[in-house]
């Protein structure tokens, strides 16, 4: 009860977003930037784990989500969510860090003729029992990995709307075009998707199959 009670205190006299980056913003108030840290870091973290495939290259590009904002605080414009510039700022270094990478693997695939460098998303632990753990590894990787196939256009709708679970007019203001292109990308991501994914659905149904006649 006392905790629920100050959690409600504390609810009353927290600032928005938007009030603590117009602190950073006007008077580089550590508290407040602190704030924005605590609440955002989770968030920006996945997406840039769900963009790059890599958990390691993820934590990173947190950082440097951090970094950037704030060193361009000055620069922050209050006119709309705190939300949609975060996004945007962590969007745009997932894309540099991308296309970084292609071109590192392009030069790897020339010079270590044809090796595979594509990363596996790390699998997260559980307590199911081995068969039903191995199954469900085995789908996440399988949706993991077709999500890093999508073109970086499809599959920032994909994180953004089912991952980060932002509607499409969010979305829409994020990446700042109109609430129509986004829901055509979701549509257009989604077929892919499905596309990549039917080789790993039948044999999955073909497994099954097996072990009921076994």
């Amino acid at each position: 009860m006392k905790g629920t009670f100050l959690q409600t205190v504390q609810s009353l006299f927290a600032i928005s977003d938007e009030q603590a980056m117009w602190r950073v913003k006007m008077n580089d108030d550590p508290d407040a930037f602190a704030q924005l840290v605590s609440r955002w870091q989770q968030p920006i973290r996945n997406l840039c784990a769900r963009m790059t495939g890599d958990s390691h290259v993820a934590e990173d590009l947190t950082q440097e989500t951090f970094l950037r904002l704030y060193a361009r605080s000055a620069d922050y414009e209050p006119s709309g969510k705190f939300s949609t510039y975060i996004w945007r700022v962590a969007l745009n270094l997932c894309y540099d860090d991308l296309r970084r990478d292609k071109r590192r693997k392009e030069t790897s695939l020339d010079s270590d003729e044809g090796e595979n460098l594509i990363r596996l998303p790390e699998l997260a632990a559980s307590e199911e029992s081995p068969v039903v753990l191995l199954e469900a590894n085995e789908r996440a990787e399988q949706v993991k990995d077709a999500l890093l196939k999508l073109p970086e256009l499809y599959r920032t709708v994909v994180v953004l709307r089912h991952y980060e679970d932002l509607k499409f007019r969010e979305i829409a203001e994020v990446l700042s075009v109109p609430e129509g292109t986004v829901k055509s990308r979701m549509a257009e991501a989604m077929s892919q998707l499905a596309d990549l994914l039917k080789p790993a659905l039948a044999e999955d149904q073909k497994m099954k199959k097996e072990r009921i006649r076994l």
